[in-house]
């Protein structure tokens, strides 16, 4: 059993999973969350509760972080009682959060100055691959401070891969977050034009599931479209924001255009829904 404690910051739809994986492998941890109810389902799993996010930086010697955007990570490194202003050293800050590659290296750069460490290490997969600890894990930053981690990193998923230094996980996150984003664009224009032409959705979905075009992505999403449910699984909300992360670092390729401007326009009604829920936007 490991003794490596553990802080983790942000029970999300894929927080909570996350860091019950590291609970049932045996380390302590310790949580912080805005919303005070989420802790009490962590704290029934084994974990302690930290108070502010410097109160947990002072008790554990890693510290992930699972939150939505730039602006919660400002919060959690900046705000009051933040994780700067605790002044501790020695600690491995791990981001696992969808950001831009600039707060990292912003975070890194403060990190490094108190003598702490920083990691980007966002992560692919939905909450299904959350539970099951298989997500792929994508990280930025240096080399011997991942080798330290990575055994962490991987009871909360099956791959994780250093692809560069810091801000390189965050920009893979985005490269892949753009493909998810085509990919779901794609099938929703599929089912909307072949219901146009007549062709059943379970035929259709039978047919691609067949094919070399099919994979768990396909399925999940086409059979979300056929029975028309889009609770959330990755909400439309944040594939839009992630592309117009990414566009802020530079994309521009023609299919990622399209994608951009189409989860922007559907955000607006579509946000709170699943990402596939671009379909009710492009059926209309």
């Amino acid at each position: 059993m490991s003794k490596t404690k553990i802080g983790w910051i942000g029970l999300g739809k894929m927080g909570i999973p996350m860091s019950q994986s590291l609970i049932k492998a045996g380390y302590p941890v310790i949580v912080f969350n805005r919303s005070k109810e989420k802790e009490e389902r962590l704290k029934a799993s084994g974990a302690s509760v930290a108070s502010t996010p410097a109160a947990m930086i002072q008790q554990a010697e890693v510290i992930i972080i699972m939150v939505t955007d730039d602006k919660a990570i400002d919060d959690i490194f900046k705000g009051d009682n933040g994780l700067l202003g605790a002044g501790t050293s020695g600690k491995i800050v791990i981001n696992m959060s969808t950001v831009s590659p600039a707060i990292s290296r912003e975070m890194a750069a403060a990190c490094g100055q108190q003598g702490n460490h920083y990691l980007d290490a966002p992560v692919s997969g939905s909450v299904k691959q959350a539970e099951e600890a298989q997500l792929v894990i994508m990280a930025g930053g240096d080399e011997s401070i991942f080798e330290k981690a990575k055994p962490i990193l991987e009871k909360i998923g099956r791959l994780a891969l250093r692809v560069g230094d810091t801000g390189a996980g965050n920009t893979a996150k985005l490269v892949i977050n753009t493909l998810l984003g085509i990919q779901a664009q794609g099938l929703a224009e599929s089912f909307a034009f072949a219901q146009q032409k007549g062709i059943k959705n379970t035929d259709l979905l039978t047919l691609i599931n067949n094919s070399a075009l099919g994979s768990p992505f396909i399925k999940l999403k086409g059979e979300a479209i056929v029975n028309n449910n889009f609770s959330v699984l990755f909400s439309l909300s944040n594939i839009a924001k992630d592309l117009r992360l990414a566009k802020g670092i530079g994309l521009s390729t023609p299919l990622a255009e399209v994608a951009y401007q189409t989860f922007q326009d559907a955000e607006p009604a579509l946000g709170d829904e699943d990402i596939i829920a671009v379909y009710k936007q492009i059926s209309v």
